[in-house]
């Protein structure tokens, strides 16, 4: 099994400033080098992807290797942002992992019949965070071949 030797930029949407935290200090709690870029709601989501507003500059705001998303985000939520991604013959190749409070089965049945990847509930503790996280780098980064962006 080959490492993946190109760098792949990890893309979090999530308003919870706390939870955007969570998730940096458990990836950094597993040595992950990867660039991470925060987006705050869908629609800032979409503006980075398709390098729009304050996100134009293409070699600041690269394409991401992977989507981490929340689904209950102000303005446009990820459901739809989801949505949008999928539907976009460029973006859709992009994986995009769920990662978020909802349990719902009703979620967990849309987001994978939009095309989601995975769909991941946040852990309560930051050490099942960190676990989850050792787990989810492991399968994206080391053992999945990944478009090239």
């Amino acid at each position: 099994m080959t490492s993946n030797k190109r760098t792949i930029i990890i893309l979090i949407a999530d308003d919870d400033a706390e939870d955007r935290m969570l998730v940096k200090d458990a990836l950094e709690e597993n040595r992950l080098t990867n660039q991470i870029e925060f987006v705050e709601n869908g629609e800032e989501l979409l503006d980075y992807l398709h390098n729009r507003g304050k996100y134009t500059d293409k070699a600041k705001y690269p394409t991401p290797g992977l989507i981490l998303l929340d689904l209950n985000m102000p303005k446009k939520d990820g459901r739809e942002a989801l949505k949008e991604i999928k539907s976009d013959e460029h973006l859709r190749v992009i994986p995009v992992v769920v990662l978020t409070t909802s349990k719902a089965e009703e979620d967990i049945l849309r987001t994978y019949d939009l095309g989601v990847s995975s769909f991941i509930a946040k852990p309560v503790t930051f050490a099942a965070l960190v676990d989850v996280m050792k787990t989810l780098t492991k399968y994206w980064f080391e053992i999945v071949e990944l478009p090239k962006a």
